[in-house]
């Protein structure tokens, strides 16, 4: 499963939303459910699903300011 469907589905089930994803999707401040205790079961949700490492330095509202940032942060932590 290609990591951007991975990512859709984590979002879907930590936030329990049924809702479709694309890279303009505003996430944090946008969604209701997307808080400070959602994003910490993504990130780790992310890391154990996908075998990354994601250190708290690295998480900053841009990260997650819509789909396509969270999709290109995810994409760049696989790459490293």
């Amino acid at each position: 499963m290609p990591h951007q469907q991975l990512l859709a589905d984590i979002l879907r089930a930590v936030l329990q939303i049924d809702k479709q994803f694309t890279d303009d999707t505003p996430l944090l401040g946008a969604i209701p459910e997307f808080d400070s205790m959602a994003v910490i079961a993504v990130i780790t949700e992310l890391e154990e699903q996908l075998g990354i490492q994601i250190n708290d330095d690295e998480i900053s509202a841009d990260v997650f300011e819509n789909f396509g940032q969270l999709n290109k942060f995810v994409t760049q932590k696989q790459a490293a």
